[in-house]
């Protein structure tokens, strides 16, 4: 198990951020997804937690297919994502060779430059993890993934008159509001637990920061809706996006057959790993590795025609 802690700022107030979570997750789908690739939303319905307060319950079907092109058999065909008031959990569909995968992201927001050292004292508090600040302005995303038009360096808005961040913007920016996410990747697979897991971490950070860039972005397309009309843009805009899916039943079968790898690139913005055919470096158990000395280098039956005594 790893787990991290990220803390990203926006020039936002949490009330605003709500708003423009909703709006960028919703558009994002859209944009990602194709037929047999994306994000399906199962489920989405009203919910109250008893910890993080109403809001809502939502189940996605999330299909990497063309991310996973040449692991078909490591992997499930798409993986279950369920999201409620503050909490998203990522695992795997229920026929995978995988034994125990999951991502695990609690989330809260406060307004303020994240400065809350304590605030998973209650999930967290004696649990070892990195503190990870994410700044949206000043840090480097994949070269694929960059639009001008996105880069709050030079982005500034119509409607609100804020952007072009300079370097250490957080320090004298307002409104400011940070988002907090406690993130647990687990992976228990011997011998490549430690590698998958950092590289969950590094694709997730990369997927947050992306994220919050697009929210910041597009506030001038979401700031003047209310919840009610962001969450009917939200129900509009899967609806069409399951219909760009297309309707494809859960896997329910286990073939020793590789399928042919995807020959579709993923769309130049989209927040996914580097496309190959080949296993990536970090699933593969280097060969000069020494074996534990515990493990036996070969493993001897008796003879079964002698009986020992």
């Amino acid at each position: 198990m790893l787990m991290k802690e990220y803390r990203i700022c926006m020039p936002l107030t949490v009330e605003e951020y709500r708003i423009g979570q909703l709006y960028m997750i919703s558009k994002h789908s859209h944009e990602q997804s194709d037929r047999g690739e994306g994000v399906e939303v199962v489920q989405n319905e009203p919910y109250e937690d008893p910890n993080h307060g109403n809001g809502q319950l939502t189940e996605k079907r999330v299909y990497l297919n063309s991310c996973l092109a040449g692991l078909e058999q490591l992997f499930p065909k798409y993986f279950m994502l369920q999201r409620r008031p503050g909490i998203i959990i990522l695992t795997q569909s229920q026929c995978s060779f995988l034994p125990k995968f999951s991502i695990h992201i609690e989330t809260k927001y406060e307004d303020n430059k994240g400065s809350n050292d304590s605030i998973f004292d209650k999930e967290a508090k004696d649990l070892e993890r990195e503190i990870c600040f994410i700044d949206i302005a000043s840090d480097e995303i994949p070269e694929r993934y960059y639009k001008e038009s996105e880069d709050p360096k030079y982005f500034k808005s119509q409607k609100t008159g804020r952007g072009q961040l300079k370097e250490g913007w957080r320090e004298t920016h307002q409104p400011i509001m940070c988002s907090y996410k406690l993130v647990t990747v687990k992976f228990e697979v011997w011998g490549l637990q430690t590698r998958v897991e950092q590289f969950v971490h590094k694709v997730v950070r990369d997927i947050l920061l992306i994220g919050h860039r697009q929210a910041f972005a597009w506030v001038d397309e979401w700031y003047d809706m209310t919840m009610d009309e962001v969450r009917e843009f939200e129900r509009a805009t899967q609806e069409a996006t399951n219909k760009k899916i297309g309707v494809f039943p859960p896997a329910i079968s286990i073939s020793n057959t590789s399928m042919p790898s995807s020959t579709r690139s993923a769309p130049s913005s989209a927040p996914s790993t580097p496309l190959s055919t080949d296993a990536p470096d970090f699933l593969t158990v280097p060969k000069d590795r020494p074996r534990k000395k515990s493990a036996p280098e070969t493993l001897t039956l008796p003879d079964p025609s002698k009986k020992t005594f």
